[in-house]
């Protein structure tokens, strides 16, 4: 029997149609995006869907509350791992540690934003424990979903430390513990104590202190900001209180100073204007002029 390749038809190829490009290139999960995170009820009457949306660089934390609209989406306020140098941390800004701060930051400062940061102070204190804001008598807490995009939700990664910020910063997230980091698969509970360990850079101050027993050179070119910026493991915790208590204080984002212009180093002549080039002319032609008289005066003599 002869194989006969099928061939696609002339009317087929018409009527076929690509994917969008971001989905092409495996960037964006449109079947989460549209049916889960963005539709809204039609009863609703405009009113936005706010998604929590997190996305992690090899140097940085971006942390974003959008909502969809057709002309494209609307970013009502972001928060940045970079900024978090300003609340006294300057040094592992892309751990879990971190992700938790940025978290903490945008929500205190969109609740700062809407004026209801002194009716919803969330978690005070962050112990590891599960936390989720109950409303008041004047207002209902600022709801957004989680999109965690196309991050592996795995239990510890850093996305849920940025969740867990927001959280007990204020906002009204749906989730479930199942996902922090201490929570055991076995017990179906969460190690409170882990948890607050991952969020106080308990894990980080572990792997200094084992490095620098086991292999001092590898931790001076792996901990090198650490050391020059003097941070010890065991005062990991006590910064970290205090940069949260810094957040809390006054989350608003800073403008940035503009910078002073560097002198650039010129390679060609300055352009001269008509007045400089007339007056160089004059005096050539007067130092000419004084250099013939001279010549003339010592031919005389």
């Amino acid at each position: 029997m002869v194989l006969v390749k099928p061939q696609n038809s002339r009317p087929y190829s018409m009527r076929y149609q690509v994917k969008y490009r971001r989905r092409r290139d495996g960037k964006t999960d449109y079947r989460a995006r549209i049916r889960r995170l963005i539709n809204q009820d039609k009863n609703k009457y405009n009113t936005p869907k706010y998604r929590f949306v997190v996305r992690f660089t090899n140097k940085d934390i971006t942390a974003q509350l959008v909502s969809a609209s057709i002309a494209g989406d609307v970013i009502l306020a972001a928060a940045y791992a970079h900024e978090l140098p300003q609340y006294g941390l300057n040094v592992g800004l892309t751990n879990y540690s971190a992700a938790y701060c940025t978290g903490l930051l945008l929500a205190r400062r969109v609740l700062k934003m809407f004026e209801m940061d002194a009716e919803y102070e969330g978690n005070l204190e962050a112990s590891g424990e599960d936390f989720s804001v109950e409303p008041t008598e004047n207002r209902r807490p600022f709801r957004a979903l989680l999109d965690v995009g196309l991050i592996r939700t795995t239990t510890g990664n850093r996305v849920f430390g940025a969740l867990k910020g927001a959280l007990d910063g204020g906002l009204d997230i749906p989730h479930s513990d199942k996902r922090f980091a201490g929570f055991s698969k076995e017990n179906k509970q969460l190690d409170f104590a882990t948890h607050a360990k991952y969020i106080y850079g308990g894990h980080v101050a572990d792997y200094m202190k084992t490095l620098n027993e086991d292999e001092p050179e590898k931790f001076q070119t792996h901990f090198s900001e650490y050391v020059k910026k003097g941070i010890e493991a065991d005062e990991m915790e006590a910064l970290y209180k205090k940069v949260h208590a810094a957040i809390r204080a006054d989350p608003l984002a800073k403008k940035a100073g503009k910078q002073s212009l560097k002198e650039h180093k010129r390679f060609n002549l300055k352009k001269l204007t008509y007045k400089q080039r007339k007056a160089n002319l004059i005096d050539r032609i007067t130092t000419l002029n004084s250099a013939a008289e001279a010549i003339d005066e010592d031919d005389n003599e």
